[in-house]
C-alpha cells in the first residue's frame, strides 16, 4: 500500500533518517515507537505529504486515502455543533442531503415530473451510500470519546483542546481513510475513551500507524512494531512486548557479534603493532591493515533502559495519619462533584486516582492541596509537607535559569554533584545540564519539572498527570523513581502501565464519593470485569458490599457495589476460564508471528547455504507448529467448556 525506500531527511547536520526503509500492508497495525526527537511525528507529515524528504522515495498506492490526527488540530475552532464538525467527514452525502432538501422545497411550490425523477436519483445515491445512518454513526463514536448526548449539540468552540481533538478523532473514524494515522492519540483520552478507541482500532478495516507512549495501549491494538533509532526504522512483527522480547535477543546476538569483533581489531592491532618494523613481515602486516579498514565494524549496544540511582529523601517524617476528608462536599454551580465523601490515607499509601475525564480528579488533588474551598473537613496530618505537580506548573519554571540553577533553587542544600546525578536520571548528561529552560522541548520541561517536585523533600506528593509529554524512556525512570520514594502520594492518571507500577491503593470517583480499592490496578480491573459479569449473570443473589481481599478483612473505605452478584460457582467458573482463554488467545497470536517469521526465513534461498542454520530454524519451526497445535486444542477445550457452563 506504501512503500517507503531509502529515506533520508537532515535537520540541519543531523540525519533523523538515513536509509530508512518500510512497508505498510493493507489493514496492517504498526505502533510506531522510539525516544523523543527521533524523528516519530516527521515521518508522518512525511507520509502525509506535508515534508519532502531529502533523499528515498515515498510511494503510495492510487487508491490509499490517509487520514491524520496530530496535535496541531488542538487548535482548531469553529461556531457549528461538534456533531456537525464530525459529520463534515461525509463529504459527498452531505452534499446529496443538500440537494435532497432543496429539491422537496421547490417541489412545495412547483410539483414536476422532472423533479420526482431528480429526486428519485438523488435519494438513490444518498441511500446507497448508506446515508439516512451517517447521523446515528456520528453520535455512536462520539459518545463512545465521551461527549455526552446534549453536547452533540453544543459549538466546538465552546469545547477545550483536548475535546476540540475527541471531535477530529471522531471525524477521521468516520472517514474510515485506508491508512489512519495517530499521534499520541491517549494524550487527551480518558480511561473509558482510552479503552473505547481500543476496540475500535482493533477492528479497524484499514491500516493503523499510531505514535504512542502508552505501552498498554501499543499492545491491545498492533500487531507490528517499528522501531526509529539510528535513522533507521527497525521492523518488529509483534506487539510492544514482543518487542521488547525481540530487541533483548537482537541485542544478546549484537553484544556477541561486537565482543568477537573487538577482539579480533585488538589481536589484529597486537600483530600490526608487533611487526610493522621488520621486513619480512611487511606483506602480512599490509594485509592486516587493509583488513582493519575493510571491516564492517558491528555498533555496542546502547542501552535506552536508564536505571535510577538516586534515594529521594525528605527530613521530617510524618506521622501515621497523611490526609483526611470528612463529610467533603464540592459543586460548581448545578454540577455536583462531592457530595458527604469521608476518605482517608496513611503514611505509606501510594494511590492512583482514576476515572473518566469530568468526574473531578484534578479538583480533588487541588482540594487537597487545599486550594479549593469545600463544605466539610480537610486535614494533614502531623509534620505532612507536600508538593503539587501539574502541566500549567511548567509555566512557572524560570526560563532564564540553566537546568542546575533550577534545581538548585529547589533544594539549596543540594551539592552540583548531587543535582548532577538527579539530572541524569532524568536523561541530561553532560553539557546539557547547562542549557536554558527555554530552550527545553515540553517533555524536557517536564522532566525538569519532576525531578523539581522529587527533590524538594516533601513526604506527600500530588502528581495530576505526570507522564503527559514523557517518552517510554521517561516513563520509566519516574517509575523508578516513585518506586524508591519512601513518602506517600495521589497520582492522577490514565496510562495503565504506569498506575500499575507505582499504585497500591486506587481511588475513584462514584456517586460524587471518593472510593478505594486496597489492591493494585490490575486486581481493580480484575474486581472490575468481576463486578459486571455477576450482576449481568444474575439478579437475584445479593453481593457484598466489599470486593474481595486477599485476607478475610474488609477495610473501612472498601467499595460499595450497588450491583447484585451470584454466589454459585458457575459465575465463577465461567470468568476464570475466560481469563484462561484471553491469555491462550494471546499466546496463539504471538506463536503464529513467530511461525510466519520462520516460514519467512526458511523461504529465503540463502539459508541452505548453512547446514547448521538450517537444522535450527527447521527444529524452531517444528517446536512452534507443536506448540501452536497444542494451543489450539486447549483453547477449542476451553471454549466447550464455557458453552457448558452457561448452558447450566
Amino acid at each position: 500500500m506504501i512503500a517507503i525506500t531509502n529515506l533520508s531527511y537532515y535537520l540541519g547536520d543531523r540525519a533523523l533518517y538515513d536509509g530508512a526503509s518500510l512497508h505498510i500492508k493493507p489493514k496492517q497495525k504498526i505502533g510506531l515507537i522510539g525516544l523523543n526527537g527521533t524523528g516519530k511525528s516527521t515521518l508522518l507529515r512525511m507520509i502525509n505529504g506535508e515534508f519532502q524528504p531529502d533523499g528515498g522515495n515515498i510511494s503510495k498506492a492510487g487508491d490509499c486515502t490517509i487520514g491524520f490526527l496530530n496535535q496541531d488540530l488542538l487548535s482548531y475552532q469553529s461556531d457549528d455543533s461538534i456533531l456537525s464538525v464530525a459529520m463534515q467527514a461525509f463529504e459527498r452525502q452531505n452534499i446529496l442531503q443538500t440537494q435532497i432538501d432543496k429539491i422537496l422545497h421547490d417541489m412545495e411550490h412547483n410539483y414536476t415530473d422532472a423533479l420526482v425523477d431528480k429526486l428519485a436519483k438523488v435519494q438513490d445515491e444518498f441511500e446507497a451510500l448508506d446515508g439516512y445512518s451517517v447521523q446515528s454513526k456520528a453520535e455512536a463514536i462520539l459518545e463512545g470519546l465521551g461527549f455526552s448526548t446534549t453536547d452533540l449539540h453544543q459549538p466546538l468552540r465552546l469545547f477545550s483542546g483536548g475535546w476540540r481533538m475527541r471531535v477530529m478523532l471522531a471525524k477521521l473514524l468516520l472517514q474510515k481513510p485506508s491508512l489512519l494515522m495517530l499521534d499520541e492519540p491517549t494524550n487527551h483520552l480518558d480511561l473509558p475513551s482510552i479503552q473505547w478507541v481500543e476496540k475500535y482500532v482493533q477492528t479497524y478495516e484499514g491500516a493503523v500507524i499510531v505514535v504512542s507512549h502508552d505501552r498498554q495501549f501499543l499492545d491491545n491494538t498492533i500487531d507490528t512494531t517499528v522501531e526509529v533509532s539510528g535513522g533507521k526504522l527497525n521492523y518488529y512483527a509483534g506487539n510492544y512486548s514482543y518487542y521488547l522480547e525481540e530487541k533483548e535477543e537482537r541485542n544478546e546476538i549484537q553484544r556477541g557479534a561486537y565482543e568477537n569483533q573487538q577482539a579480533k581489531i585488538r589481536q589484529t592491532e597486537r600483530f600490526i603493532e608487533r611487526f610493522k618494523a621488520k621486513a619480512t613481515k611487511s606483506r602480512q602486516v599490509q594485509s592486516r591493515v587493509k583488513a582493519l579498514d575493510r571491516m564492517d565494524v558491528v555498533d555496542q549496544v546502547v542501552d535506552e533502559n536508564a536505571k535510577v540511582h538516586f534515594r529521594f529523601q525528605f527530613t521530617t517524617q510524618p506521622g501515621r495519619h497523611v490526609f483526611q476528608l470528612e463529610d467533603a462536599s464540592k459543586s460548581y454551580g448545578e454540577k455536583v462533584i462531592l457530595d458527604g465523601t469521608n476518605i482517608s490515607m496513611e503514611r505509606g499509601d501510594k494511590i492512583a486516582l482514576i476515572g473518566a475525564n469530568g468526574r473531578g480528579k484534578s479538583t480533588v488533588l487541588r482540594v487537597v492541596a487545599g486550594t479549593e474551598e469545600i463544605e466539610g473537613k480537610r486535614r494533614l496530618g502531623h509534620n505532612v509537607s507536600f508538593t503539587f505537580y501539574a502541566q500549567h506548573q511548567l509555566e512557572s519554571l524560570n526560563i532564564q535559569h540553566n537546568l542546575i540553577e533550577e534545581l538548585k533553587y529547589a533544594n539549596p542544600t543540594k551539592t552540583e554533584t548531587e543535582l548532577r546525578t538527579v539530572l541524569g536520571c532524568f536523561l541530561f548528561t553532560g553539557d546539557d545540564v547547562f542549557k536554558k529552560i527555554k530552550v527545553l522541548s515540553g517533555g524536557e520541561k517536564s522532566r525538569v519539572a519532576l525531578a523539581k517536585v522529587l527533590l524538594s523533600q516533601a513526604n506527600f506528593l500530588l502528581l495530576d498527570e505526570p507522564t503527559n509529554h514523557l517518552d517510554m524512556q521517561s516513563v520509566n525512570i519516574l517509575i523508578q523513581a516513585l518506586q524508591q520514594y519512601e513518602g506517600s502520594y495521589i497520582v492522577v492518571s490514565h496510562d495503565r502501565y504506569f498506575v500499575e507500577n507505582i499504585a497500591n491503593k486506587i481511588w475513584y470517583i462514584e456517586d460524587h464519593e471518593i472510593k478505594e480499592y486496597p489492591g493494585t490496578y490490575e486486581e481493580y480491573e480484575t474486581w472490575v470485569e468481576e463486578r459486571g459479569l455477576q450482576s449481568a449473570v444474575s439478579e437475584k443473589v445479593t453481593v457484598s458490599s466489599a470486593p474481595p481481599q486477599k485476607n478475610s478483612q474488609h477495610p473501612a473505605n472498601a467499595p460499595k457495589s450497588n450491583g447484585k452478584a451470584p454466589s454459585n460457582e458457575d459465575a465463577q467458573k465461567i470468568k476464570k476460564v475466560q481469563k484462561q482463554i484471553e491469555e491462550l488467545e494471546s499466546t496463539i497470536n504471538n506463536l503464529e508471528i513467530r511461525k510466519t517469521e520462520t516460514e519467512t526465513k526458511l523461504s529465503d534461498p540463502k539459508i541452505y547455504n548453512d547446514p547448521t542454520m538450517l537444522t535450527e530454524v527447521k527444529r524452531f519451526y517444528n517446536d512452534i507448529k507443536q506448540k501452536l497445535e497444542q494451543s489450539t486444542e486447549d483453547w477449542e477445550n476451553l471454549m466447550l467448556e464455557v458453552e457448558e457452563l452457561a448452558g447450566k
